[in-house]
């Protein structure tokens, strides 16, 4: 009977770990406890982690052993461990699967850890020597480069001199160049700008802080946010200390990357879905192993290690991207303020919309809250405001003729505009002018987008497409008329209002590839134009040249059945108006609606932001609705809605009633089918935190072995934002 048994968590929706002997002739301890283990499962080999290790219990089955054991010591062990195992707790996430999710792909696959800095080629002594001797040509350009700049990448060197890493083949060969993963010279730095007062108190503030200091930096877009970050950054660098910056969209890493590495004397490491593998596993490593100092990265690098923290910032805190929609559901702001407590650190929320949630936690004192109440640069204002009534109006694109005339007048004048629409596509609707058909998605409660200037139709729920039908599937007429605008649609109508003038359309079909939106962006560069586009293009930039946002249409946002829209759409307008006029020259911002005395709108417009939050928050205080109440959301899926719904019925049967607990459904989801499958979803509801977690933690690991669970897909959100 074997004496030890390793317990192996996989990445798989599995709750339990799995038993293991360890491989033939090894003794297993505690030191292989978060130790990365090749298994075999089934026809495969996994990597897995280990949870535990014991003694065997009497009558242990006859178990497989481990492949491999792949750590000398744990990826993630100390507070980067408990971290994992709350993460696990709070969102009832199998262990297994909440690890996978904090290791970039290579360490998830078993590579081992690479070395923290990349491979940079040098002249050797002897290339040095050789190099006036050299015959022109590549080989010599490669070694001049070399000579004059120091170490460099190959990717560097190619980019600089197309066919460079043949010529460093050649030199390696010769002895004159060679491989080194030394880490880089000591950068030179920009001077840093002349804080404000306010921006000043700020960072002192951050500065000061002892221990685990939560504060809410609240400024108004254009208030020099990133240069409080950066001033906190140094003296976070000075303590000798590491500084982790979350961002909740790659579209924004890059802008606040070259901000960072423009202001701070050390390398900054970037994580996020556009860096290639590599990288990512690179920059985990470094900050890993001590030698990152600083880390720029989208949610999932609130996992990263610090074994030196000193700082966490989330920036744009109340980003929705923040929280993870499949697989672990996790909210990384949330977990930056449980990762700061463990650590001890001070960890910053900025934002110029808070979300109700922080503001909430800011008045009740659980946040300090610091202020920054105007633009930073000399000279820049708050954009004038002008609304413009549509009702009853011919407009051409989804345009008003005065909103083309004003979008001609700022780009006459050198400047940019943006014409902002949260809705990518041609159209979001295709219909019969005859008999009202309009087209379905055949596997989704939706209607398809028309995109590609009318000639495609698209699901953005599903991602089903088809050609555009010739004629009227129910009728056989040919009056097929795309029925609102998207942003392809708005780009076609601007080119054709203003023919001379450059329009750049910004949305996620235009920035696919890799560095997508910087080179959109680059497309106008400084120069005068207009940029079309959706909610990517609302936050975080900054385009000193653009001096006029419109927002097409807000009354979406104004009658949505989403608990949130209010908060949503306030944010969305402030933020896209905070885009204009962030330089000298004065901004505007023009809001087309056809709901202009609606009472949200009316708050914004008179006292701002803070104003229409503390009317959300008492209306949300009023209804118990969240942050004054604590969701969880059950949701299941199935061929048949009656297989989705018996599988609901079945978890309310496991749930053991709570003070305060209370459930809605099982009801059909807002978007009933999508996908081809029936959905139905369980909303939980308590006003206190504990007893719906205590009622999730007892009847969770049931639902696993439910009959109808193998006859669905279902999955838990705790603290859902999105009920669709």
């Amino acid at each position: 009977m074997p004496s030890t048994v390793l317990q192996v968590a996989l990445p798989r929706p599995l709750p339990q770990a799995f038993d293991y002997l360890p491989p033939a002739g090894e003794a297993a301890g505690a030191d292989w406890i978060g130790c990365r283990v090749r298994v075999p499962f089934g026809r495969r080999a996994l990597v897995g982690v280990v949870t535990g290790v014991g003694p065997a219990a009497s009558g242990t089955p006859a178990l497989k052993a481990v492949d491999a054991r792949l750590d000398a010591r744990p990826l993630l062990d100390g507070e980067a461990w408990d971290l994992l195992g709350f993460t696990a707790r709070y969102y009832h996430a199998p262990f297994g699967e909440v690890w996978a999710t904090a290791l970039p792909g290579p360490l998830r696959e078993g590579d081992p850890a690479p070395e923290v800095h990349p491979q940079r080629w040098r002249l050797t002594p002897s290339g040095l020597a050789a190099l006036p001797t050299l015959r022109p040509g590549r080989p010599r350009r490669v070694a001049e480069r070399l000579l004059i700049e120091g170490a460099l990448e190959a990717a560097s060197l190619d980019a600089a001199e197309a066919g460079s890493r043949d010529a460093l083949r050649r030199l390696a060969e010769r002895g004159l160049v060679e491989a080194t993963h030394a880490p880089p010279p000591p950068r030179a730095v920009r001077e840093p700008p002349e804080l404000n007062d306010a921006q000043r108190a700020a960072a002192s503030a951050i500065g000061a802080a002892k221990g685990f200091t939560p504060l809410l930096l609240e400024g108004v877009t254009g208030s020099g946010k990133t240069e409080v970050y950066l001033e906190a950054i140094r003296g976070c660098l000075a303590r000798g200390r590491q500084a982790l910056v979350l961002v909740p969209e790659i579209g924004l890493t890059g802008a606040t990357l070259a901000r960072l590495q423009a202001g701070l004397p050390v390398e900054v490491h970037a994580a996020h879905s556009g860096r290639s593998d590599g990288e990512r596993a690179r920059a985990f490593a470094a900050m890993a192993s001590g030698a990152g100092r600083v880390l720029v990265g989208t949610r999932s690098a609130v996992f990263t290690p610090l074994p030196e923290a000193g700082l966490l910032v989330v920036d744009e805190e109340h980003d929705a991207s923040y929280k993870q929609q499949d697989g672990v559901r996790y909210h990384a702001r949330d977990l930056a303020l449980v990762r700061g407590r463990s650590l001890g650190v001070p960890v910053v929320l900025g934002s110029a919309t808070p979300s109700l949630e922080s503001l909430k936690a800011a008045i009740g004192g659980r946040l300090g809250r610091l202020v920054l109440p105007k633009r930073a640069r000399p000279g820049a204002q708050a954009p004038t405001v002008r609304v413009v009534d549509v009702r009853k109006r011919r407009l051409e694109g989804g345009l008003a003729p005065e909103l083309v005339a004003a979008l001609a007048d700022t780009v006459a004048r050198g400047e940019q505009a943006l014409v902002f629409r949260n809705r990518r596509g041609y159209a979001p609707v295709l219909l019969c002018h005859d008999c009202g058909w309009s087209a379905p998605c055949r596997r989704c409660d939706a209607h398809m987008t028309v995109h590609a200037g009318g000639r495609r139709l698209v699901c953005h729920h599903c991602g089903a497409t088809q050609p555009r039908p010739p004629a009227c599937p129910d009728c056989g007429s040919l009056a097929l008329q795309p029925q609102g605008q998207g942003t392809e649609r708005l780009e076609e109508a601007l080119q054709a209002a203003l023919p001379e003038v450059p329009v750049v359309r910004v949305d996620r079909d235009t920035t696919a590839v890799k560095d997508g939106l910087a080179r959109r962006l680059a497309t106008l560069g400084d120069g005068p134009g207009v940029l079309v586009g959706t909610q990517m293009l609302a936050k975080g930039h900054d385009l000193p040249g653009l001096t006029l946002s419109a927002i097409v249409s807000l009354d979406e946002g104004l009658f949505s059945a989403d608990v949130r829209a209010g908060e949503r759409m306030g944010q969305l307008l402030v933020q896209v108006a905070g885009r204009a006029g962030r330089a000298a020259r004065p901004g505007e911002v023009w809001l087309q609606t056809h709901h202009p005395e609606h009472p949200w709108l009316a708050l914004l417009l008179s006292g701002g932001y803070p104003a229409l939050a503390a009317a959300l928050l008492a209306e949300r205080e009023a209804a118990r609705l969240p942050p004054y109440a604590h969701w969880a959301l059950v949701r299941a899926e199935a061929p048949v809605e009656a297989a989705a719904t018996a599988f609901l019925g079945a978890v309310v049967d496991t749930i053991a009633g709570g003070p305060g607990l209370s459930w809605s459904g099982p009801m059909p989801a807002p978007m009933a089918r999508r996908a081809g499958r029936a959905r139905v979803q369980l909303l939980l509801q308590a006003e206190q935190r504990p007893p719906l977690q205590a009622a999730l933690a007892a009847a969770v690991p049931g639902w696993y072995d439910l009959p109808e669970a193998r006859r669905v897909r279902w999955s838990l959100d705790v603290d859902p934002i999105d009920l669709l």
